[in-house]
């Protein structure tokens, strides 16, 4: 880290720290100086800016950033209620940057930290965060640790251990998880596995949705309505979907 970032005295102040990945062009020049400033402007405080790799930024955020609307009096010592206040900064500075910045760009976030004493293995926490949303959650662009528990566990084990395992849940791959199959699973694990509340967010009748659990549950021999199979095939989407790009 350069000097004159170290000796400065907010390092040793908590501060909330985000990983920037821009998904622009390689001969597209970026300005530190514009990006800085951009930033400054949207949380109307000042930015610790430090590029990292190419495309990679580390931003190290005032901690006041947690309590920016003075009316609301929820207690951010409670976790909840501080992974709600993070994830509200991060999908806001993501909106902020994809339409004032350079287009699209990944974004991860975390726990608030004291750079001089964990400035490290923050970088390296950010870092697995974007790896996993990335991985196995395509098409966001938004990477929140506290939703990737799952990810991070799967992660872990060994390849040939994961093809097994699919072999073993889902019979017919190909043929049980079409296009539509999979996007009712994703809506109906998102909502709880709530066959209303699903059935609304697909805009189908309630009896098309069960029907649709129904036809997957005779080509697997799994009811996802039950908690067992529901957590089998959770784990064997996540792994399907990866398994298949590579």
């Amino acid at each position: 880290m350069p000097d004159s970032l170290v000796s400065q005295m907010s390092l040793y102040s908590t501060k909330i720290p985000l990983l920037l990945y821009g998904d622009y062009s390689p001969s597209r020049r970026v300005s530190y100086q514009e990006l800085k400033k951009l930033l400054e402007s949207f949380f109307d405080a000042e930015v610790i800016l430090i590029p990292l790799m190419d495309k990679e930024w580390l931003l190290l955020g005032s901690e006041k950033m947690l309590s920016i609307d003075s009316a609301d009096d929820r207690d951010y010592g409670d976790e909840e209620s501080l992974e709600d206040t993070l994830a509200a900064i991060g999908y806001g500075l993501h909106e902020m940057l994809e339409s004032e910045w350079v287009g699209e760009c990944h974004l991860a976030i975390h726990y608030p930290m004291m750079p001089a004493k964990s400035l490290y293995g923050a970088v390296l926490q950010l870092r697995e965060t974007m790896m996993l949303g990335r991985t196995y959650h395509v098409g966001s662009n938004m990477h929140l640790p506290w939703n990737l528990q799952l990810e991070k566990l799967i992660n872990l084990i060994p390849e040939p251990e994961k093809n097994r395992f699919l072999e073993r849940v889902l019979k017919r791959l190909d043929v049980a998880l079409d296009a539509e199959t999979l996007t009712t699973l994703e809506h109906f694990f998102e909502l709880d596995c709530n066959v209303s509340e699903t059935a609304k967010r697909l805009y189908i009748h309630r009896n098309t949705l069960l029907y649709r659990l129904d036809k997957f549950k005779q080509e697997t021999s799994l009811d996802v309505r039950t908690f067992n199979d529901a957590v089998l095939v959770k784990i064997a989407l996540l792994l399907y979907k990866v398994t298949k790009r590579k």
